[in-house]
């Protein structure tokens, strides 16, 4: 298949299935961790799951247009649930399992589910009851709940009955759905520019919360057939084939995590799901399971890395594929370990909840320079990019910085539970405004620069703090750090760093000052040095980031001296 084939094809997530059971009904489609131990499901057995709970959801009423929320791990079962739900035209709008009771209240009232999939038992964590409060909290019907008791089920299963929240509970898979009648829900969908030009007979078929770096998260909801279509595109770019496997850390809730779990698919591959992160575990499966692709941030891959240096040193041959995105200033530094020890290839990405993961990608030929930053070449020719100037959206030209803007099949069709936030998206000719800063390269390419709330005008110059950022994590002494902008003295923007230190590291902020003077023009050079114990972090849908709100506010108001919590 050609990056041609994609752009013409259209197709539901059905029969996309129906394909892969066609052309080989017993080829691994998913492998699931129990007890340290894969259990594999071939594409068949996905597909006779599928078809089970299809049959459950319709018993229980559940319509075209209605959502169906999926509080699960990274369990096979995620996989199952939106399958099934497209299968009877509901979307899904994903759960992170560490999302709290206010933003599941959010999503309660945002999306209005009909049904919420929660998992019995997951690593000590009551979910359930997580689900109760937010449902106590909101005034409004209670939705059907789903008890799900995932890979490790065994024994008497659990009584539906004290999962009920008012609208009826069942146990997922038992082909007893007890009477259980769905409520009937709003229709809260706002259609955005995007989505009036698609086709009115293809549903929404999945929504992901956005990073709410702006304020509260908004749902972003795409159709089934762009689903489909970007797994598609995702698949060949990604050099994706029957008998790769990829690992599956990223929670499927979030759009990176989704979308490379749909190309996997798409190209035939198996998901190696791990519901739980544990680095030496991981590297021990990915060694004997063969694993050939992995997308994630740098965050993770340093979680590897390290472990692997520390003495883990798993046989990893078998990579083909890393996608990376920094945010930690380390990705240079995992390309260059991946690439020296197993000959496995990097590329940057780019993509968010409005207009899929993965929508960037590095071709293999670019140099690694180029390849190993965030961006790259859009996934198919159907997806339009322009680099705007964000006060008037007038075009700029290559090699200036602006608003990287979208149009095409990927970007978000609908909002959910937010009829505001379709008009403000949009320029008024139909471009879907990112909030990124990019630059294109004149090649097909966009280079990444960083969220335009985060770039900072030092000197009069535009600087991405990754930049500073790159330069401090290259330092043995430094584990993780990130640079934010402040207003210091006579008004000026001036760049502060927080480094968390390497264990047992004897480096202080004088030495990293120095450290980047070192290679960093003048400016660039943080004025203050803040050393810290940990990040704070917040959970999004693609997992943990790190608060460069909260940082801010440190470092304003920490300006009378450098923090060291090793001197403290």
């Amino acid at each position: 298949m050609t990056a041609h084939d994609t752009a013409t094809r259209r197709d539901t997530l059905a029969a996309l299935l129906d394909a892969l059971v066609t052309a080989d009904p017993t080829a691994p489609a998913t492998i699931d961790v129990v007890d340290g131990e894969p259990i594999v499901s071939g594409r068949a057995d996905l597909r006779d799951r599928v078809e089970a709970l299809k049959s459950e959801l319709s018993r229980v009423g559940v319509r075209r247009g209605q959502c169906v929320a999926v509080l699960l791990p990274n369990w096979s079962d995620a996989i199952v649930w939106q399958l099934a739900s497209s299968a009877v035209g509901a979307h899904v709008i994903g759960v992170n399992t560490r999302y709290n009771t206010h933003e599941i209240a959010h999503i309660l009232t945002s999306a209005r589910p009909a049904v919420v999939a929660v998992a019995d038992h997951f690593h000590g964590l009551d979910l359930f009851g997580r689900l109760g409060e937010a449902q106590q909290s909101v005034d409004l019907p209670a939705p059907a709940v789903a008890v799900v008791r995932g890979p490790a089920a065994a024994g008497e299963a659990p009584d539906p009955a004290r999962f009920d929240l008012g609208g009826g509970a069942w146990t997922a898979g038992s082909a007893d759905t007890g009477g259980v009648r769905v409520p009937e829900t709003p229709d809260i969908a706002t259609t955005t520019a995007a989505g009036e030009r698609a086709d009115p007979g293809d549903p929404l078929a999945v929504a992901f919360t956005t990073s709410g770096s702006t304020g509260v998260p908004k749902l972003a909801a795409h159709r089934e057939s762009a689903v489909v279509r970007h797994a598609r595109a995702d698949a060949v770019v990604l050099d994706v084939e029957p008998g790769d496997v990829t690992l599956c850390v990223l929670p499927v809730s979030g759009v990176f995590g989704f979308s490379t779990a749909l190309a996997t698919l798409a190209g035939g591959g198996a998901l190696l799901m791990e519901p739980v992160f544990e680095a030496a575990a991981t590297l021990g499966r990915m060694q004997s399971l063969k694993v050939t692709h992995v997308v994630g941030g740098d965050d993770l891959f340093t979680r590897l890395l390290d472990t692997w240096h520390g003495g883990d040193r798993a046989d990893l041959s078998s990579l083909k594929r890393l996608g990376i995105a920094d945010f930690l200033g380390r990705s240079h530094e995992v390309a260059a370990w991946v690439r020296d020890e197993f000959d496995a290839v990097t590329t940057g990405v780019f993509g968010s909840s409005e207009v899929f993961a993965l929508m960037l990608l590095w071709d293999v030929t670019d140099p690694e320079a180029v390849r190993w930053n965030g961006g790259g070449r859009p996934v198919e020719p159907a997806i339009e990019i322009r680099i705007a100037d964000p006060l008037d959206d007038s075009v700029l030209p290559d090699g200036e910085q602006g608003e990287l803007q979208v149009r095409g099949p990927n970007v978000v069709d609908a909002y959910l539970g937010n009829p505001e936030a379709a008009a403000r998206a949009f320029t008024s000719d139909g471009w879907f405004r990112s909030g990124d800063l990019a630059v294109a390269t004149g090649d097909g390419g966009y280079t990444y620069v960083c969220r335009m709330g985060d770039v900072l005008r030092l000197r009069g110059f535009l600087v991405d703090p990754a930049e500073i950022e790159h330069r401090i994590a290259e330092h043995d002494g430094v584990h993780l750090t990130k640079v934010v902008g402040v207003t210091g003295t006579g008004g000026y923007t001036e760049a502060v760093a927080f480094v968390v230190p390497a264990e047992n590291a004897d480096v202080d902020a004088a030495e990293l000052k120095s450290w980047c003077a070192e290679s960093l023009a003048a400016f660039k050079v943080p004025a203050a040095v803040h050393m810290i114990e940990e990040m704070p972090t917040t959970v999004g849908g693609n997992g943990a980031k790190i608060r460069a709100v909260e940082l801010r506010e440190w470092a304003q108001r920490w300006t009378d001296h450098e923090r060291d919590f090793r001197s403290a």
